[in-house]
């Protein structure tokens, strides 16, 4: 059995790993072979290129970094060809991926060699749903962490499948608060506020200055307070010192971020991926976000945004749970309001916990093996 495998960043590089170690339970002679970070290398990955030449965020280096990419690509097409694998995994990065599953299923050979899977669905539930026909024009099967994923899949005719969130799995069902902030170093009588205004550089210099000064509002209103702002890199931690000068309930650490949102009483953060983290963790949450303000316009104007709920935990509740502060909403002060609100009210808190205890269990479903089990099956009955 040949398996290919191409991830694209770190958290690609992490599933990677997992679904090579539960694919290697049903294959133990399987070959493993792709792009891939330090993760798969470790798990047994033939790595023809590193995650990292995949990595590029942003439509100016996108652009700067197109020539290298597409030569990438041509290079990645024809090693493929020549391997000739049972199956080609895309794991995440669908801007690279699709196009090579796609290109795959046109150069399929008699034997139907390779079939294609598409693991981590691009968040068709929230703007352009038509992508998921396109998708399945690429991937013969795609794995969805989210269980309302695979039905927008079948109204276009895509073979799509749940197999669970890895957070999920990873996170103990009752997170330990008092062992998360004696690890951090906190007072464990006073209240604690973690802060996440995002893990990129472009979300700290549009959100940054904002989520800083509604916490500093925070501080000031309520006595004792620590704040602990987790920098995800050392670039991150440069761009968020400045906004910390006199601030000095805050705390800057390197990284933690989940600690940080277990030892937290309240949780101030950006929408994205860090909102189902937190709810992971059993904390109230105030969730904002803003993006350029032509942006906004032209996504808006064209109608490409199908939801009423942005952050994670209300998407997943179908209903409004935890605040979300979105575009012109996101002001310092109506996310201090907010939060303010969560640490004085912590009964509120409370009564989320339920819903979220049954949302994590929805989504703990070993998603490694479920996603080895959705390869086994298609590459044992093609059908």
């Amino acid at each position: 059995m040949r398996i290919a495998l191409v991830a694209g960043e770190a958290s690609g590089d992490l599933l990677g790993a997992g679904l090579i170690d539960a694919l290697r339970e049903r294959y133990p002679d399987a070959v493993f072979a792709g792009i891939g970070g330090p993760r798969m290398r470790a798990a047994g990955l033939d790595a023809w290129h590193d995650a990292d030449e995949l990595a590029v965020m942003g439509l100016a280096e996108v652009l700067r970094h197109l020539p290298r990419l597409l030569k990438l690509r041509r290079t990645l097409r024809r090693r493929l060809l020549d391997w000739r694998p049972d199956v080609y995994v895309g794991i995440d990065a669908p801007d690279f991926n699709l196009p090579v599953e796609r290109w795959l299923k046109r150069h399929r050979s008699g034997d139907g060699k390779p079939r294609t899977v598409h693991y981590v669905s691009p968040s068709v539930w929230a703007w352009r749903e038509k992508r998921a026909a396109t998708i399945g024009q690429s991937a013969d099967r795609v794995l969805c962490l989210f269980p309302m994923e695979p039905p927008i899949y079948a109204r276009h005719g895509v073979d799509a499948r749940f197999v669970g969130h890895p957070l999920a799995d990873e996170m103990p069902l009752e997170p330990d608060r008092d062992a998360a902030r004696e690890r951090l170093g906190l007072a464990p009588g006073r209240p604690v506020l973690a802060v996440l205004p995002g893990s990129r550089l472009g979300e700290i210099d549009r959100l940054g200055s904002t989520f800083i000064e509604a916490a500093r509002h925070v501080a000031q209103a309520i006595p004792g307070l620590q704040v602990v702002v987790p920098a995800a890199n050392a670039a991150c931690r440069t761009a968020l010192e400045p906004l910390l000068a006199g601030f000095p309930e805050a705390r800057l650490i390197d990284g933690q971020a989940r600690r940080a949102m277990i030892a937290s009483d309240a949780i101030l953060l950006a929408s994205g991926t860090a909102t189902l983290e937190a709810m992971l963790a059993k904390r109230p949450m105030v969730v904002g976000y803003k993006v350029a303000p032509l942006t906004y316009r032209i996504v808006k104007g064209l109608g490409l945004l199908k939801v009423d709920h942005y952050a994670l935990p209300n998407v997943l509740a179908g209903e409004a749970v935890v605040p979300e502060l979105m575009q012109d909403d996101c002001s310092a002060e109506a996310l201090a309001a907010a939060t303010v609100l969560a640490l004085r009210e912590p009964a509120a808190g409370d009564a989320l916990l339920p819903r979220f205890r049954e949302i994590h269990q929805q989504l703990r479903r070993d998603a490694s093996r479920e996603a080895a089990r959705a390869i086994a099956g298609l590459l044992e009955d093609p059908a």
